[in-house]
């Protein structure tokens, strides 16, 4: 039989998917933009994930779906919040996280963990765009930079301009200022980083963060934002080997597939 897991992450920007082996091996990954049809988007990643693992849907024992599309996966077997896979997913990597801070392109969520990678608290910032991924990246296209330059550019500026505006339409007035006083790009797009830090510390602050911290999302995988994280909190902080930072919530939902099997399986023993 079997003992290979997938799990599912639909999310607002992007759908993830993580093949596990029995042995919590990560065997391969996958993503797409989600788009406006996330059943759609859910097949459209799996597929492309039994493809380059080189295996058909019959080879995978259980599939778990997660993100804010997870009751879109017709073909899980069960479905988890994305607070529970990313505890999973995290401590997968750092056994002994604590804190959780994911900053994903729509929501930021931080919660902590309790002993037995339970979430025990949890809060999130849903409902301004200034506190996520979405306002860096719209600061970045207003600069004339796309996405993938946002970690470049920011980490080339030693100076950050001031954006403490707390809703999204008056710190995108503030960059429309600083852009018209001569702010190097640079400097504007490190101050738009260190106002989703300030946020995301605040966030964190609110659940009582505990070490080990560990960050996940998209938004980790600029330097700039771990870094500016990390002096604002004063200590280290984990984060996911590049580019797994945006599969945690995938990876923890086939790691709760793998815990079904196990439970499976020694029912089954106990039964015989």
């Amino acid at each position: 039989m079997s003992d290979l897991t997938v799990g599912i992450d639909v999310g607002s920007t992007y759908t993830k998917a993580a093949l596990l082996g029995g042995d919590g091996t990560l065997v391969a990954t996958a993503m797409i933009a989600t788009g406006f049809r996330l059943e759609a988007a859910a097949e459209q990643v799996y597929g492309t994930l039994l493809r380059h693992a080189g295996l058909s849907t019959g080879d995978v024992a259980y599939v778990v779906s997660t993100g804010a599309g997870r009751y879109q996966v017709p073909f899980r077997d069960l479905h988890a919040t994305d607070l529970t896979a990313q505890g999973r997913g995290t401590r997968h990597f750092f056994p002994l996280t604590r804190t959780v801070l994911d900053v994903g392109g729509q929501t930021m969520k931080a919660s902590r963990l309790d002993d037995r990678g339970r979430v025990a608290a949890f809060r999130l910032n849903d409902k301004c765009a200034a506190g996520t991924g979405a306002f860096l990246e719209k600061t970045a296209r207003y600069l004339g930079y796309g996405t993938e330059q946002i970690g470049a550019v920011a980490a080339a500026s030693a100076d950050a301009a001031n954006i403490s505006g707390v809703c999204a339409v008056f710190a995108e007035s503030e960059v429309i200022n600083h852009v018209s006083s001569g702010r190097a790009p640079g400097e504007i797009l490190h101050g738009a980083v260190v106002s989703l830090v300030s946020r995301s510390v605040q966030l964190m602050k609110r659940v009582r963060l505990e070490p080990e911290i560990t960050l996940v999302g998209g938004i980790m995988r600029f330097p700039t934002m771990v870094r500016v994280l990390r002096e604002e909190l004063g200590q280290e902080v984990n984060v996911p080997p590049e580019p797994l930072a945006q599969f945690t919530a995938a990876i923890g939902a086939a790691v709760l597939g793998q815990q079904r099997l196990a439970k499976r399986a020694a029912a089954e023993h106990a039964a015989a």
